[in-house]
């Protein structure tokens, strides 16, 4: 009894000092970007937001955030914006209507669509699975390519009536396209023009130790979650914003520990990160995946190939009738594509860049970002991204 008593009193205490905490950060710091929702993010800065249901042919529950035409310019092609591993829809959005890429294509009159692929914040749902079921998580970002992506694209086409969409990804929203474009080619007709922004396929020559540890202990890694009964990879955790806020706001001691964190994943590049934004970025981010999809990734480094995912020798053999998963033919990625790099980029080597592009049919724009430090998360996130990146961006859309 008193072992039940002890740990009440700790819990109540915790929650006080959380909720202290939070109370004190509200007053000296807080940005209030961090704990909206993505379709609130949209309606604060007076843009107009919808969201969307899409159910896969698989069962998965995918919700879509929308930033419909404005009705003040030109309407014109729906644009899909899919975002990379551990991210959401919150991506395109949250460093404001000067920067984020969504509200930049919405004043163009693009009608705007925001992808939220299975197992992140947005789209915990299915149509007999629970996200507490084992089964709910055994998908990786082929699932994503074969399945998400095509009912995606669909619902966008029936919902518009448009005959086509532009694409644009971020990293592991570039890998799921190839993935889609490779297995179901039949897609490549619905894509006016394919944006890779980091592009992540071939992924031997990367340079982030975390990264590059993580894959040499897969196996390893892998018979550990199993054991331990865990499939979902870093969840959105309202503690964890917390944590963000306190830490990691530009008035803590803290925060250049915060940026070193994102720096030893994606590459250093302390002249254009805005650390303002930081704690609105961790307020958002992680927002979940599988274990499957870094173990997946992890694979790829190691085999030095963009290929299915591997099971192991019975595995493969059971799944795939062969000893060693099938390759992802690239050659029948056939939509117009273009791809954006740097050489600084700690996860999209310029190597694996160059051998993406050399194996795709359709490359119409290979655009090397000419700033010497800009890394992974630039791409969406630096200061000055509107104008090194995105002004191209939409230069290569209006030409389509």
């Amino acid at each position: 009894m008193a072992t039940r008593q002890m740990i009440v009193a700790i819990c109540l205490t915790a929650a006080v000092c959380l909720t202290e905490a939070r109370s004190v950060i509200q007053e000296k710091a807080y940005n209030p970007d961090t704990s909206l929702t993505t379709p609130e993010l949209i309606a604060k800065y007076g843009y107009p937001a919808e969201s969307h249901t899409v159910v896969t042919d698989d069962g998965y529950i995918l919700t879509l955030h929308r930033i419909p035409s404005s009705k003040r310019v030109a309407q014109k092609s729906p644009v899909l914006l899919q975002h990379g591993l551990l991210c959401s829809s919150a991506d395109w959005v949250i460093s404001g209507p000067d920067e984020g890429l969504a509200y930049l294509l919405a004043d163009r009159g693009y009608d705007v669509w925001l992808g939220n692929a299975r197992g992140n914040v947005y789209s915990r749902k299915h149509v007999d699975l629970r996200p507490s079921d084992k089964k709910f998580w055994d998908f990786s970002w082929h699932e994503m390519g074969v399945s998400d992506l095509p009912a995606v694209i669909d619902y966008i086409l029936q919902t518009t009536g448009s005959e086509q969409i532009f694409y644009g990804g971020h990293s592991m929203g570039t890998t799921m396209f190839y993935v889609m474009a490779s297995e179901r080619p039949e897609y490549n007709t619905k894509i006016r023009a394919m944006i890779s922004l980091a592009p992540v396929a071939f992924m031997s020559h990367l340079k982030s130790p975390m990264i590059q540890l993580a894959s040499k202990v897969g196996d390893e890694l892998k018979w550990l979650l199993d054991l331990m009964g865990v499939y979902e990879f870093l969840p959105h955790s309202d503690l964890l914003s917390l944590i963000g806020e306190a830490l990691c706001n530009d008035h803590a001691i803290t925060a250049d520990l915060c940026a070193n964190v994102l720096f030893l994943i994606a590459g250093f590049d302390s002249p254009q990160l805005n650390k303002t934004l930081l704690p609105v970025i961790l307020g958002h981010t992680p927002a979940g995946a599988s274990t499957k999809q870094l173990l997946h990734y992890g694979q790829e480094v190691e085999s030095g190939k963009f290929r299915q995912y591997d099971y192991g020798l019975v595995g493969n053999l059971l799944k795939y009738g062969r000893i060693n998963p099938p390759d992802y033919d690239l050659s029948k990625v056939t939509a117009p594509l273009a791809v954006y790099y740097s050489d600084n980029d700690w996860l999209s080597a310029v190597k694996d860049v160059d051998k993406l592009s050399e194996k795709v049919p359709n490359l119409v724009e290979k655009f090397h970002v000419p700033l010497e430090k800009f890394n992974h998360l630039d791409f969406l996130w630096a200061i000055d991204v509107d104008v090194v990146v995105y002004e191209d961006v939409i230069k290569l859309l209006e030409n389509y």
